[in-house]
């Protein structure tokens, strides 16, 4: 018999409480982070529990409606404009504190992002024309990254999101880097989640028996042991508790999207890395390559949705 932890999640393996994805303190060998993937339908809710984690909403595909209340008496109604599909540019976002309780209601898919913590914060709601739209990389390292839940971006105490896109044949977390010893200013220790969806290339004309996927790949650290390396397809789950993590790879013809949700012991509210020594030395190469000119990805049509 195995005991071992298990790190990587095909789509449909944590199915739980009504949501399609659940990870969180009941999975072996996790305590820091939390995800919640979850399908939205017309006249059917999500609710979170008040309790000791923070989180962000973040809508997949679709608008959300969060009704939110807390135990200092706070309530309010908060209306996300989402986006057709996470290839189209970010979406609103919001922040819950610790013992808020939600109802999540809307059409379409949202992502809840978690994380333990104690310290009671106010409700944020991120609109997603004021998130940044960064261009990471260049060549074939290219991709285009919304730190809408970074420490710049975002005021938490704990929890660490991003999602980051990369075009057909591109990779991305690349170098592979790791984020698992305490090294003041240097580098902190962060368990990570990856949720990955996949779709055929924008612009590209594929086959109804298409089957979008990617690559992604963990591997050992000082800190340890680990070996992941696996084909990815939209609503797979990688769990990094630590190592080296990378690359990420989108197939030729297929766009890779990953949803990264962070967290750890440290008192620092800090995401600092180290590269692989073998390949940190290709960023320098960057600095005489093009970004990928077919980003950034933003949406195809003009925006809609609530903007209450």
């Amino acid at each position: 018999m195995n005991d071992e932890p298990r790190w990587f999640f095909p789509c449909g393996d944590l199915t739980r409480d009504g949501w399609q994805t659940v990870v969180d303190g009941d999975l072996a060998g996790w305590q820091h982070t939390g995800l919640r993937i979850g399908e939205l339908r017309d006249g059917v809710s999500s609710t979170l529990a008040a309790g000791g984690v923070e989180r962000m909403v973040v809508p997949l595909a679709g608008d959300v409606v969060i009704e939110w209340s807390d135990d200092r008496g706070g309530s309010g109604t908060v209306e996300l404009a989402g986006r057709a599909s996470v290839f189209d540019g970010p979406a609103d976002v919001a922040y819950l504190g610790v013992r808020t309780e939600a109802v999540v209601t809307g059409h379409g898919r949202v992502a809840v992002a978690e994380a333990p913590a104690d310290q009671v914060l106010d409700v944020q709601v991120l609109r997603r024309d004021d998130i940044p739209v960064e261009i990471r990389g260049a060549g074939r390292a290219t991709r285009q990254v919304h730190n809408f839940g970074t420490p710049d971006g975002l005021h938490a105490q704990k929890l660490i999101v991003c999602e980051v896109v990369t075009p057909a044949e591109n990779w991305s977390s690349y170098p592979p880097h790791k984020h698992d010893e305490a090294v003041p200013g240097t580098e902190s220790r962060l368990e990570e989640i990856y949720y990955f969806e996949s779709a055929v290339g924008r612009g590209l004309d594929a086959p109804e028996q298409a089957d979008p996927f990617g690559m992604f790949a963990t591997y050992g650290s000082p800190v340890g042991p680990i070996d992941v390396n696996e084909l990815v397809r939209t609503g797979d789950v990688a769990l990094v508790p630590h190592g080296y993590h990378g690359p990420a790879v989108a197939a030729p013809g297929y766009d890779l999207y990953y949803l990264n949700v962070m967290a750890g012991p440290d008192p620092e509210r800090a995401w600092l890395i180290t590269d692989d020594p073998a390949h940190g030395w290709v960023r320098a190469g960057w600095e005489s390559q093009a970004p990928d000119p077919r980003l950034p990805y933003l949406p195809t049509a003009p925006p809609k949705g609530p903007r209450r």
